[in-house]
């Protein structure tokens, strides 16, 4: 793979790795502990879900990180799920925050390791000209 798809890697950035991935999680989890459940957890859920699943896409857009293509569309979603939870628009019950973490731990997992496993870690440049 061309040296310039790595250098553009957000993944391999321990700083952007940390503030698009690890902080928006450390918040979700912190919320969720200490607030429970309401417009706090809503928001901050919502937000950190749609900051990690834009920068998924930003960086398969640039580097054609390949479990980006996949993670990010999922986080998306989840954050849409997380708002409809949030504003009563999705009936989960009184621990819809659980299964919404359960799905985000489950999904997350194997979404961000299983299509590198089955390919490989960059999309080909022959496959997508923008991509290195």
């Amino acid at each position: 793979m061309n040296e310039n798809c790595t250098t553009r890697d957000l993944v391999r950035n321990s700083v952007a790795m940390w503030l698009l991935w690890g902080l928006p999680a450390a918040i979700m989890l912190l919320t969720v502990c200490c607030a429970g459940s309401g417009w706090t957890v809503t928001s901050t859920w919502t937000l950190s879900l749609a900051v990690m699943g834009g920068a998924c896409l930003v960086n398969a857009r640039g580097c054609g990180r390949m479990h980006c293509y996949f993670t990010g569309p999922f986080f998306l979603v989840m954050a849409g799920a997380s708002l409809a939870y949030g504003l009563h628009g999705l009936p989960l019950g009184p621990h819809g925050w659980l299964y919404l973490g359960a799905i985000l731990l489950a999904g997350g997992g194997l979404l961000g390791f299983v299509p590198e496993w089955l390919w490989s870690r960059y999309r080909s440049a022959q496959t997508d000209a923008h991509v290195c």
